[in-house]
């Protein structure tokens, strides 16, 4: 969801920013790149360890983090290019689609209603699952959920730590960078951008394994 189908990442750069400002510091341009397709959890230790304060109770920040991202996600979202195009042609040809990110389910609620939750016959989001990316079992459960083999799955990554989910599930991986640089991944197919995807690319990443 953040930087592969909506331009979020930025407004979360917003979200995290104001809170690093509230503890004093200002979050590095390291830190901040290390945080993409993170679980809240483990974004807050790189917060802290970045400022300086390990000490900072996770819980607080993560309860004033995701506050403060509700009401940014209401304000809207911007579309990654070709996204919503992909996700209307995708609906026409009868693809079935989950959506699964680190993100937890009330924020995710909130993003749904510019995304829309009609595309989606499933939604696996990082507070529901017993462990999140890079951990294999997001995307194993959302093509359980879905009722498909994951091996018949493309999984759209902007991150390498969900690449690396994605690829331990074992589905077909298209990586769409965003914030983070990904020429350097393997096992995976990169594009610019989702304005070069249409179901038949997406057809032969599967047929062709």
């Amino acid at each position: 969801m953040d930087g592969t189908l909506v331009d979020s990442e930025k407004v979360w750069d917003v979200g995290l920013s104001e809170l690093a400002a509230r503890y004093g510091g200002v979050l590095s341009a390291d830190a901040r790149a290390r945080m993409v397709g993170t679980n809240m959890g483990m974004s807050m230790a790189i917060l802290h360890d970045d400022l300086g304060q390990p000490w900072r109770d996770p819980d607080a920040s993560v309860t004033w983090l995701e506050a403060r991202m509700k009401e940014l996600f209401a304000a809207g979202l911007v579309w990654r290019p070709g996204a919503a195009e992909l996700l209307t042609r995708l609906d026409a040809a009868g693809v079935p689609m989950a959506l699964v990110t680190a993100t937890r389910r009330h924020l995710v609620d909130v993003a749904l209603d510019t995304i829309g939750r009609g595309h989606f016959r499933a939604v696996v989001t990082g507070d529901e699952v017993d462990q999140t990316k890079p951990h294999p079992l997001p995307y194993l459960t959302a093509a359980a959920l879905l009722g498909v083999d994951v091996r018949r799955c493309v999984a759209i990554e902007d991150s390498p730590t969900g690449v690396a989910s994605a690829l331990a599930a074992g589905a077909a991986v298209l990586a769409v960078p965003a914030e983070v640089d990904l020429s350097t991944l393997t096992g995976v197919t990169l594009v610019d951008s989702l304005a070069d995807v249409d179901v038949g690319f997406l057809t032969r990443l599967v047929e062709g394994r």
